[in-house]
């Protein structure tokens, strides 16, 4: 049976969940232990997430597919 995958979102997708939740990307950041920066960059497109701490930051965010979900 095959699982229904939950669409990921898109950065602009996410800095709009974050306004409706009349939060920042800063707050948000540190939230969940990460420097703003950083999350800035993924947001941004400067970092495109794709190894480390930036893909952490991008499967958090719901842009990228988790792998740890898809393995269990």
């Amino acid at each position: 049976m095959m699982m229904k995958k939950e669409p990921l979102v898109t950065p602009e997708m996410f800095k709009a969940q974050l306004r409706s939740q009349g939060k920042t990307i800063a707050a948000w950041s540190m939230e969940n232990g990460f420097n703003p920066m950083d999350v800035y960059r993924i947001m941004n497109g400067v970092q495109k997430g794709k190894y480390g701490k930036g893909h952490e930051i991008a499967v958090r965010a719901g842009l990228k597919e988790d792998p740890q979900a898809r393995a269990a």
